[in-house]
């Protein structure tokens, strides 16, 4: 029974020692870039790739820039919505405030729940989706490697080919 103490505290020093010896050069480094952005430091722009009222603000990463990590956030106006299109990437998405809704396929069939601040939503590359607001304004952040993209299914709800 101590012969296996031993061998547990050996075997979680070692692991300690290890740990710490990979985080000197990364998270504790005194050199290591941080970015902090409050909310009102934000640039939000208008996004050709959406619907006409949304705007995106990009947090951290180049969405032109494969391999590249980004979290972005996009404000959609109240009775908003992005028709049903798909993204080359897999994302993941936090409701920040307001009310949205989120439906799969490539038809809009708004029969879900408007989701509130806080809530996560997941999805793989290449699914058929589609968002909408109603009374009020939402902001959503999103995350995913780059390069990003949006390809409508109608190509007509298209805004850059409008």
């Amino acid at each position: 029974m101590k012969s296996m103490n031993r061998r547990s505290t050996l075997a979680f020093g070692i692991t300690v020692a290890a740990v710490l010896t990979v985080c000197e050069g990364s998270a504790f480094a005194d050199d290591m870039d941080v970015t902090l952005l409050t909310p009102d430091k934000l640039v939000w722009k208008d996004n050709p790739g959406l619907p006409k009222g949304a705007q995106t603000a990009i947090l951290v990463g180049d969405p032109a820039k494969a391999g590249d990590v980004v979290v972005l956030r996009a404000k959609f106006p109240a009775n908003y919505q992005v028709p049903p299109h798909t993204h080359p990437y897999a994302e993941t998405i936090t409701v920040i405030s307001g009310s949205v809704g989120f439906g799969v396929g490539e038809k809009v069939e708004k029969n879900g729940d408007l989701l509130k601040p806080g809530t996560f939503y997941a999805q793989p590359a290449n699914h058929a989706h589609y968002v909408w607001t109603a009374g009020e304004e939402g902001i959503i952040e999103v995350h995913f490697v780059g390069p990003g993209g949006i390809n409508y299914i109608n190509p007509a709800d298209d805004p850059r080919k409008k």
